[in-house]
C-alpha cells in the first residue's frame, strides 16, 4: 500500500489516495477501512473504491504534529476484520494553523490583528485567499482553546454589557446608552 499524500494539516479534510499493492488487492466484495493510529487517537474512516487498485479517503483532522500508523482494513460479510497493510502518515502544522493560533492568540488585541502585517511576516498565502479562509476556518475548529477563551479577548469592559436600542434625544440626534 502506498499513500499519497503522505501528509495532512492537523484540520485534516484533505482526500489521501491509497494505491494498493498487487498482493493487497483482494475480491471486489470487500469493503475497506483506514484506521489511523496515534498516540492518543485513533480515527477509522471508511474509503471509496475509484479503481481495482485504488482507493480514496478523507484525512481525519488529529490532535497534534505526529507520525501516525495507517492500518488498511478489510471487512468481508461472514469474516473477521483483517488487517491488509500498514504505512505511516503525518499530521503537520501549516500556514493555516499558524493563523489560526495567531488569531485564537490575539483575539481582542487591536494592533495585533491587523493581519496584513502578519501575512507580509509569513510570506503570501499558498493559493487564493478563499483557499486559505477556508483552511484557516477548519484549523481554528480544531484548536485547543481554554473554555473561558472568547472572541473578544480579555478586555472585561466588553464582557457582560448590554447594549441597549439606540434613542432619539429631543433634538431627534441618536443615542447610545
Amino acid at each position: 500500500m502506498k499513500l499519497n499524500p503522505q501528509q495532512a494539516p492537523l484540520y485534516g479534510d484533505c482526500v489521501v489516495t491509497v494505491l494498493l499493492a498487487e498482493e493487497d488487492k483482494v475480491e471486489d466484495d470487500v469493503v475497506f477501512y483506514l484506521v489511523f493510529s496515534g498516540s492518543t487517537l485513533y480515527h477509522c474512516t471508511s474509503t471509496r473504491k475509484v479503481s481495482g487498485d485504488t482507493l480514496e479517503t478523507i484525512a481525519p483532522g488529529h490532535d497534534c504534529c505526529e507520525t501516525v500508523k495507517v492500518l488498511l482494513c478489510a471487512s468481508k460479510e461472514g469474516l473477521p476484520v483483517f488487517v491488509v497493510a500498514e504505512e505511516d502518515f503525518h499530521f503537520i502544522q501549516d500556514e493555516a494553523y499558524d493563523a489560526a493560533q495567531f488569531l485564537a492568540t490575539s483575539a481582542g488585541n487591536q494592533q495585533a490583528l491587523n493581519f496584513t502585517r502578519f501575512l507580509d511576516r509569513s510570506g503570501p498565502p499558498s493559493g487564493d485567499v478563499n483557499s486559505l479562509d477556508e483552511k484557516v476556518a477548519l484549523a481554528f475548529r480544531h484548536l485547543k482553546l481554554p473554555a473561558e477563551w472568547n472572541v473578544l479577548g480579555t478586555d472585561q469592559t466588553l464582557h457582560g454589557k448590554h447594549f441597549s436600542e439606540p434613542q432619539r434625544d429631543k433634538f431627534g440626534v441618536l443615542k447610545f446608552q
